[in-house]
This record gives C-alpha cells, sequence and structure tokens, in this order.
C-alpha cells in the first residue's frame, strides 16, 4: 500500500476542484474570525502577487512560509503556490487580520519546522531537497491531525485560501471571467450551439 504524499494528506484531492474563489473567502472569514468588508477584500486580492514585499515576517521567515507553500501546492501543470503569491498573502494575512495569538503561534510553528530540519538533516528547511521537505511537514501535519488550531492548520488554510483568490489562479484554474462579454438576449438557439430543453 503507498503512503501519502504530503499534497494528497494535508490537502483533500477534491479540493482544487471545487473550491472557487467565494468559497475561498468565506473560509478565511470563518477561520480568521473576520467579517470580509469590501477595503479587506481588495487587500486580500492585491496581496497575492508574486515578489511582493514582507509587512509583517522577516526574510528568513518568509522565506520559510515560500518553502512550506510550495510543498502544499507544488508547481505542476498549473501554477505553485509562490508563483501566485501566497507567500504575500500569508505575511499580509498575518500582519493585519490575525490576533497577537495566532501569530506566536504560526512563528513558534515556523521555528519548529527549521528545527526539525536541522536536527533530522543539518540544514534549513529551505535547503534540504523536496523529499526531505515533504517528510518533515508529514510528520507534523500528523501530529496536528488531533489538535485545533495548531501552526499547520494555520498555514495549509492561509496556504489554500490565499492560492484560490489570486488573480492567477482565478483566471488559469477557476477560469473566472470576470466580463464574460456582451448581452444578446435574442438569439437564435441554432446559433450559439445548444439545444431545446423543452423537447
Amino acid at each position: 500500500m503507498s503512503q501519502p504524499t504530503l499534497s494528497s494528506a494535508p490537502v483533500q484531492p477534491h479540493l482544487a476542484d471545487t473550491m472557487t474563489r467565494r468559497a475561498a473567502l468565506k473560509r478565511a472569514a470563518l477561520f480568521l474570525g473576520v467579517a470580509f468588508t469590501p477595503s479587506l477584500i481588495a487587500n486580500v486580492l492585491q496581496a497575492a502577487v508574486p515578489g511582493a514585499k514582507a509587512l509583517f515576517l522577516s526574510k528568513a521567515q518568509l522565506d520559510l512560509v515560500t518553502a512550506i507553500a510550495d510543498r502544499i501546492l507544488p508547481r505542476t501543470d498549473t501554477p505553485g503556490a509562490s508563483d501566485v503569491g501566497v507567500p504575500a498573502f500569508v505575511d499580509l494575512m498575518l500582519g493585519k487580520y490575525s490576533t497577537e495569538s495566532e501569530r506566536q503561534v504560526f512563528t513558534a510553528g515556523l521555528d519548529e519546522v527549521n528545527a526539525a530540519s536541522l536536527t533530522a538533516h543539518a540544514q534549513s528547511f529551505v535547503k534540504v531537497s523536496a523529499a526531505q521537505q515533504d517528510a518533515i511537514l508529514m510528520r507534523i501535519a500528523v501530529a496536528s491531525q488531533k489538535k485545533d488550531k495548531t501552526f499547520f492548520h494555520q498555514i495549509k488554510e492561509l496556504t489554500v485560501v490565499g492560492y484560490f483568490t489570486s488573480e492567477i489562479v482565478g483566471r488559469t484554474v477557476l477560469h473566472y471571467d470576470p466580463v464574460p462579454g456582451r448581452f444578446q438576449g435574442c438569439v437564435p438557439i441554432s446559433e450559439v450551439g445548444n439545444v431545446l430543453w423543452t423537447k
């Protein structure tokens, strides 16, 4: 029997097919305990920009978040987490919309990930191989399964929400079209390739 991978265990396999921008924002609101005002939504959507400057995390912490996010949602035939600006999104949500206790849990979790990597491989997490990173994160994910509001829950939730609220994913993965074209109310059904459903 094959072992589960990091991308299949912490993030449900069907999530990429069913998560929408609306659902992602709703999940973020529930997770962070905040109400999504228009200004917050604007900040959220602008945050998911590749290469954005960190507001809350240090450069080393942001590099670690980038490495972790890219193992949760790696680049395949679709963009990976860092390709769509997830690290900047995580930084914004932590810095502006999380409580002090949530920030402490998160930063302590980052330290735990790095410490686990140093213990196992004598190198920081960002320098070890992808397979080694997966093994470290899998152990942390398994240890978090019967607990609430752990670091791994935070990083997984923020990574998924940041990914599916990014403009790049909205256009290329979810095929979101903000302006679907002009409206033509009286068009012969034969011209649009449909059939009469009342037959």
